[in-house]
């Protein structure tokens, strides 16, 4: 099965036309514009705002994998991601001329109780198994010394450290700059999605015009879980919701080889240029999604006490965003009940950098063949709406 054949952009009555039409010009939605290129279809990007202006345009850029222990679909569909993701960016970079700032780095990971010892030797033993060490030559290991003088302090560490090789860290910004050159001339800008036709699969926009589309792809964040009750006639509010994230970037005297760190919630993520960025919180009651407060005032201040050479470092920076988090926790991807001409891919929530490639590829298959055999079960749209207690037919 493929997508109706469409005349590309505008038809001779001056109507808007084509393959497909991405609502989000965030991370995934950009994907899935530039895979649908590259699959020969004529694609439409509508972003009522500008590309990034979510949760994709933040700081942090941590690609980190899941722990080895209780392996599943989800955990292996993320460790594919990660384990590919160095070749895609490197496709994107030699396609646009632009760097994204990825660099596999490695993780640290500070041993602070007695327990996590034990605990981080048996996923020593697991990773060998998981993440196919003897052929991928990502490692899990254990170390009682900092990596480098003062990368951790050696106080955060007490029971030791644990450094991996599979995480990797990328410029959020840089990235997306990098596939909004790749779509460029399939985006229309400060105008969103107002609603679909579910019989003839028109899509009619925030400026009221109508494009005659072959298919639909809501990928536009937070924003999914409204434009999805509204196609439901569900609230939103049961299908998902935005959780705020803050994060700083700071100018500091480091490398940029430098492995990032995380412990109990803070990240820390050297970048290029001596730049390090510290994250993030997780609130799901606020008032104001774009403004920080004193709470990132306290992870730039742990950061510092964990890493000595950032105390003082001045704040370049300071940003706040809202993530998408689907209703069952991970990301939801499938074909839209009642709309055969709509699919939804969203909720990556913290982990949508290392599986945005993925989850686009996925939901682009749906739209073309109606399935993606690829999906973890807890991605799919009707275990999602089962877990919020929806039929999803």
């Amino acid at each position: 099965m493929t997508l109706a054949s469409h005349t590309p952009y505008t038809t001779a009555k001056g109507q808007l036309s084509c393959d497909l039409v991405v609502v989000g010009a965030g991370v995934v939605g950009l994907w899935i514009a530039r895979l649908a290129r590259q699959a020969g279809l004529e694609t439409l990007v509508l972003e009522k705002r500008s590309p990034g202006a979510g949760a994709s345009g933040g700081l942090l850029g941590a690609l980190m994998p899941h722990m080895p222990e209780r392996w599943n679909p989800k955990k292996q569909f993320q460790f594919e991601a990660l384990a590919c993701l160095g070749d895609e960016v490197r496709k994107l970079e030699d396609e646009t001329g632009m760097t994204c700032g990825y660099r596999r780095c490695g993780r640290l990971l500070p041993l602070v109780k007695p327990h996590h010892r034990g605990l981080s030797e048996e996923r020593s033993a697991q990773v060998q198994t998981v993440w196919h060490t003897a052929e991928s030559g990502f490692m899990w290991r254990l170390v009682d010394a900092p990596f480098t003088d003062g990368w951790p302090d050696a106080a955060s560490m007490p029971h030791g450290l644990v450094h991996e090789t599979l995480a990797a860290r990328i410029s959020p910004r840089r990235y997306l700059e990098a596939l909004r050159a790749s779509a460029a001339d399939t985006l229309i800008e400060r105008e969103g999605f107002q609603r679909l036709d579910a019989a003839t699969g028109a899509v009619v926009t925030g400026a009221g015009r109508t494009i005659a589309a072959g298919h639909t792809i809501i990928a536009a964040g937070v924003e999914s879980f409204t434009l999805l009750g509204a196609m439901l006639s569900r609230p939103s509010s049961q299908l998902g919701s935005a959780v705020k994230g803050q994060a700083a970037l700071l100018q500091a005297d480091i490398g940029d080889d430098l492995p990032l760190i995380f412990t109990d919630g803070l990240y820390v993520v050297p970048h290029e240029d001596g730049k390090v960025a510290v994250g993030s919180t997780s609130e799901t009651r606020f008032a104001d999604e774009s403004n920080t407060d004193a709470q990132l005032e306290a992870l730039i201040d742990s950061a510092g006490t964990m890493c000595p050479r950032l105390r003082d470092a001045p704040v370049l920076e300071r940003w706040a965003g809202v993530r998408p988090k689907a209703v069952g926790r991970d990301p939801m991807i499938g074909a839209v009940p009642g709309h055969r001409n709509a699919t939804v891919a969203t909720g990556g929530f913290k982990i949508t950098f290392g599986i945005a490639h993925k989850m686009a590829a996925c939901a682009l298959e749906v739209a073309l063949d109606g399935r993606c055999d690829a999906l973890p079960e807890s991605f799919r749209i009707e275990t999602h709406l089962q877990k919020a207690g929806l039929h999803p037919g």
